[in-house]
């Protein structure tokens, strides 16, 4: 029989932090309403092939860190007192395809869910922040959630995008740190919510190309990566009968 490796203080300290960080961003998921209920999912790596992450059935805003568990990457609980949740799927498979990724946000936050209800794709070329900190935001196509489908459908999207709008049900956003995933949340949800005020004054005005390239310049320089528009030649804007205006009506006089 296979003896466990005890863990060291170092790593006992840093899950530990670990722990109070998932509670964290689980508090402030539900205060902004990211999250209904038991709704959503957060998770994070204690090791390449180790994933702590919440429970099921479990209120985001309410969360203890002995409450969470730990699975390892094909999604057998390792440790925890409560079951794992069975969307932990969809968070493997990003860290399977990505290295990089160190921890996963799974929510429904209502104006960017309402963009996957309506199956609306997220626009692009319109706000400096998003293209610098999230670039395109791709929707993957529905499957039931907690499934090895469901899972599946982030795939084609790893390693071109940080965040991605999961079509009648929420997004996934990921990252190198839980801050930083979380906020790649909060920075789409903000957008969409500015997407569609624009769209009720009536038009949503793009960025020309030579500002946006400057943007992706930009994200570069500050460790984004590169964009894959740049990579692959794609054309800059997404989604671009979004927010057009239909142009002002000419109101008639009725004759006196």
């Amino acid at each position: 029989m296979k003896a466990t490796r005890r863990k060291t203080p170092a790593q006992v300290a840093s899950e530990r932090k670990l722990r109070q960080d998932i509670c964290e961003i689980g508090r402030r998921v539900y205060a902004r309403q990211f999250a209904a209920a038991s709704d959503g999912n957060i998770s994070c790596r204690l090791s390449r092939d180790v994933v702590l992450c919440t429970p099921t059935q479990i209120c985001k805003g309410f969360m203890q860190p002995a409450d969470l568990c730990t699975v390892d990457l094909d999604g057998k609980q390792l440790a925890g007192q409560r079951p794992r949740t069975s969307e932990v799927l969809l968070h493997l498979e990003i860290y399977k395809a990505d290295p990089s990724a160190a921890a996963v946000v799974h929510c429904h936050p209502p104006h960017a869910t309402a963009f996957g209800v309506a199956r609306v794709d997220i626009p692009s070329c319109v706000l400096p922040e998003v293209e610098i900190f999230l670039g395109i935001i791709p929707r993957a196509e529905y499957e039931t959630p907690g499934s090895p489908a469901f899972a599946a459908t982030v795939r084609p999207f790893i390693g071109k995008a940080n965040t991605v709008v999961l079509s009648n049900h929420g997004t996934v956003s990921w990252g190198p740190t839980l801050e930083r995933a979380y906020w790649h949340t909060e920075i789409l949800e903000s957008y969409c919510r500015v997407l569609l005020l624009a769209q009720q004054l009536g038009h949503v005005e793009r960025l020309p190309a030579r500002k946006v390239n400057e943007l992706l310049a930009l994200r570069e320089r500050l460790g984004g990566g590169l964009d894959p528009r740049r990579q692959t030649g794609a054309p800059l804007p997404v989604n671009t009968d979004f927010g057009r205006s239909a142009g002002r009506r000419v109101r008639r006089r009725h004759p006196t």
